[in-house]
C-alpha cells in the first residue's frame, strides 16, 4: 500500500505569524505548507480559528471549505475509532497517497487535496474547538460566520478567489444554508448526505420528534466545546487542546450553548425557529454536486434529493450511491467524482464535466450495487403504480376492487404487516414512495410509522447495509395525523408535503384520510421474493437476536439512532391508542410504490 512520504518538522521550517487578530503557527509538513489557529474576525468581534492546508509553492490556489463544531483539531481514528477501524479494513484506498494523520471525520483528508492542487480550510464553528463565543447550532449567527469566512479565505494571497465547500452531514447541511445567502466567491458547493430542510429531514419526521439530535449533541458536539480544555483531547499533530487553550467552569459553558433538547422539544411546528434553520433553496444558484446515501434514512437522503430538486442552480447533479454514511466521501469512487466537479468549477479545467448525467445512480441489488447514468429524478419511465391494502386478507396488489375492511393494532405495541404476491419475475423500485391511508384512533392523536421491507424465497428478510444501521429494511415513512394537513401546492402525488404549520386533533373513533410521504429507496428484487408494507405506531425492529452493533449506546436494530422515543412528545396516553386502519370500498388505503421498468 503506498502512502505520501511523511517528513520531520525542523525548527527553521516552522515561524509564528502574528495578526491583528491574534497569531498562529505556519509550518512545513508532509509536503504541505499548513497555518494552524489563524485567526479569523467576525464582523460582532468573535474570532474563529481555521486550520489551512495548502501546498509548499506560493501561489493562488482553490480553496475547499469546511466549517463546523466537530473540532478541527481532533483525528478521525481518535474520535471515531471503529468507523476509522472499518474504512482502513475495507476500503484500503482511502489511505493511498496520504499519511491520514490530518484525517477529520466527515471532513476531506487535506493530503489528498493539496497535493491535487487546493488549499484546504478547516474552521471551528462559534463556541467549538478553538473558537469562541456561544453555540448554536445551524443558527442564522453560524450561517453568517460560514459567509464571512468564505469571503475571508477569498481575500487571502493563497487563494484564486473560489471557494467551493466540502463534508459530510453536517458539513454538508449547512452549504445549502450559506450558499443560499450568496457569498460572491462561493463558486461550487458538494453537499454530501445532509438534510436541507431541518424540520421535515431532521428534527421531526411527519411532525414526530427524533431523539437523535437529543443524543448527538452531548457526544459530539459539547464534549468538544471551546473551553472543555484539558477535560478534552489533545490535537497530536500540534500538542494543542482540541477544544481549548482555556479550561472553563462547566456551568459557564453551559450557559454559552444553545438548550437543544428544549429547543426540539417545544418547537412542534414548522415555525420560524425552524425557517431560520432552513434555507431558501430556490436561492442556491451555485454549481451543486448533490451525493445521497439510498440507505439514509432518518437524516441522509430527503434532503438531498429535495435539495437537487429545489435548488435554484442551472448546473446541478444528483449522485446516489449505498455503503456506509461516511465510505464513499473518502473512497477513490467519491474523491473522483468531487475532483471532477470542482476541478471544472474551480479550477476552469475543461474535463468533460457539462457532459456528465444529471443523475448518477448506483442501484441496489440484493447483493451489490449497479452503476446507471439517468436524466432526472425520479425517472422519467416510471411507472407510478398503485397497490390497494386489503385488511381481511393482511395483503397487497394491483386490483383496486377491495371489499371494505378494517384491522387494528395497539400502537406503541402491535402492528399490521400487508404482503405482496410472490414476484412472478425481477422488479426494480427506485425513486420516492407514498402511503394513502384511512385511520382511526381510540385518542385524540395517533403516529403512524410505516416500513416497506423485502423477504426473500426462503420465507427470511432480507435487510440492508444502510447508511448508519448494517441491518436496514427498504425505507421508512411517518406521519403524526394531527399534521395530516397538506400543502397542495407543493404536494405531489408521489411525494405528500404537508404544511406542519398547526396541528388538528382527532376526534376518536372517526376515520381521517392521511398521505404519509415515503423516502426514496432503490432495490431490485430478483423473482420469487416478496414485499411486506408494515404499519406500527413506532419505530422498526427487525428482531434480530442480540448482541447488535451499537451507536451512542443504543442497538442498531433497524433504524439507527433516528428514533423516535421521547416520553414527552410520544406521551403513552395519547400515543398507545388503539389504531384502525380501514381498506376496500370507499377507504381505498394504498401504496404507491416507483416501478421501474428497463430501459430501451
Amino acid at each position: 500500500m503506498k502512502r505520501h512520504a511523511t517528513t520531520k518538522v525542523s525548527i527553521a521550517e516552522a515561524e509564528r505569524i502574528d495578526t491583528d487578530n491574534g497569531s498562529y503557527k505556519s509550518e512545513l509538513r508532509d509536503g504541505m505548507r499548513i497555518d494552524w489557529d489563524v485567526p479569523i474576525r467576525m464582523d460582532d468581534g468573535v474570532v474563529l480559528r481555521a486550520d489551512v492546508y495548502r501546498p509548499e509553492a506560493e501561489a493562488r490556489y482553490p480553496v475547499l471549505m469546511n466549517y463546523g463544531p466537530y473540532a478541527k483539531g481532533l483525528p478521525f481514528q481518535v474520535g471515531y475509532p471503529a468507523q476509522w477501524q472499518a474504512l482502513e479494513r475495507d476500503h484500503p484506498d482511502i489511505m493511498e497517497g496520504s499519511s491520514c494523520k490530518y484525517q477529520a471525520w466527515e471532513a476531506a483528508d487535506p493530503e489528498k487535496w493539496v497535493h491535487h492542487g487546493y488549499a484546504c480550510v478547516r474552521v471551528d464553528s462559534r463556541g467549538a474547538g478553538r473558537s469562541e463565543g456561544y453555540i448554536d447550532c445551524f443558527g442564522p449567527r453560524e450561517v453568517q460566520d460560514y459567509y464571512e469566512c468564505i469571503e475571508w479565505a477569498a481575500r487571502q494571497p493563497w487563494s484564486n478567489e473560489k471557494v467551493g465547500l466540502a463534508g459530510v452531514s453536517y458539513y454538508a447541511m449547512n452549504q445549502w444554508q450559506v450558499a443560499a445567502k450568496h457569498p460572491p466567491h462561493l463558486a461550487a458547493i458538494c453537499p454530501f448526505e445532509g438534510a436541507s430542510d431541518f424540520y421535515r429531514d431532521a428534527v421531526r419526521h411527519g411532525g414526530i420528534l427524533s431523539t437523535f439530535w437529543m443524543r448527538w449533541y452531548p457526544l459530539q458536539v459539547t464534549n468538544v466545546q471551546h473551553g472543555v480544555g484539558t477535560r478534552g483531547r489533545t490535537n497530536p499533530n500540534t500538542g494543542e487542546l482540541i477544544a481549548g487553550p482555556e479550561t472553563l467552569p462547566e456551568d459557564f459553558l453551559a450557559r454559552q450553548r444553545a438548550d437543544l433538547p428544549n429547543d426540539h422539544l417545544n418547537h412542534k411546528l414548522d415555525d420560524s425557529w425552524f425557517r431560520d434553520r432552513s434555507p431558501d433553496l430556490s436561492a442556491v444558484e451555485v454549481p451543486v454536486l448533490s451525493c445521497a446515501n439510498i440507505g439514509g434514512q432518518g437524516l441522509h437522503l430527503r434532503g438531498n434529493v429535495e435539495g437537487f430538486l429545489q435548488a435554484g442552480s442551472k448546473h446541478k447533479w444528483l449522485e446516489i450511491h449505498g455503503l456506509e454514511h461516511w465510505t464513499h466521501f473518502y473512497t477513490d469512487y467519491g474523491r473522483d467524482i468531487q475532483k471532477r466537479f470542482y476541478d471544472h468549477f474551480l479550477k476552469g479545467i475543461d474535463n468533460g464535466w457539462e457532459k456528465q448525467p444529471r443523475v448518477l445512480l448506483q442501484v441496489r441489488h440484493v447483493d451489490r450495487f449497479v452503476e446507471r447514468a439517468e436524466e432526472e429524478w425520479p425517472l422519467a419511465r416510471t411507472r407510478w403504480t398503485k397497490f390497494y391494502l386489503d385488511a381481511e386478507t393482511r395483503s397487497f396488489d394491483e386490483n383496486a376492487d377491495v371489499k371494505s375492511g378494517s384491522a387494528s393494532f395497539r400502537a406503541m405495541e402491535g402492528q399490521l404487516t400487508f404482503w405482496s404476491e410472490v414476484l412472478k419475475e425481477e422488479i426494480e423500485i427506485t425513486g420516492p414512495a407514498a402511503a394513502k391511508l384511512f385511520i382511526a384512533s381510540s385518542t385524540k392523536d395517533a403516529d403512524v410509522f410505516v416500513t416497506l421491507r423485502a423477504f426473500a424465497s426462503n420465507g427470511r428478510e432480507v435487510l440492508f447495509a444502510a447508511a448508519v444501521d448494517p441491518n436496514a429494511p427498504l425505507t421508512h415513512g411517518w406521519l403524526r395525523a394531527s399534521h395530516r394537513k397538506l400543502d397542495l401546492e407543493r404536494s405531489l402525488p408521489y411525494r405528500p408535503w404537508h404544511s406542519h404549520d398547526e396541528a388538528r386533533q382527532l376526534t376518536p373513533s372517526q376515520v381521517y384520510e392521511l398521505d404519509i410521504e415515503i423516502w426514496p429507496t432503490s432495490i431490485v428484487l430478483p423473482k420469487g421474493y416478496r414485499l411486506a408494507f408494515t404499519i406500527h405506531g413506532k419505530d422498526f425492529d427487525h428482531g434480530l437476536p442480540e448482541p447488535m452493533p451499537k451507536i451512542y449506546g443504543i442497538p442498531m436494530r433497524g433504524c439507527s439512532v433516528f428514533l423516535h422515543d421521547d416520553p414527552t412528545d410520544r406521551a403513552p396516553d395519547i400515543y398507545n391508542g388503539e389504531t384502525t386502519v380501514h381498506t376496500g370500498g370507499d377507504r381505498k388505503s394504498y401504496l404507491l410504490l416507483p416501478i421501474i421498468p428497463p430501459k430501451v
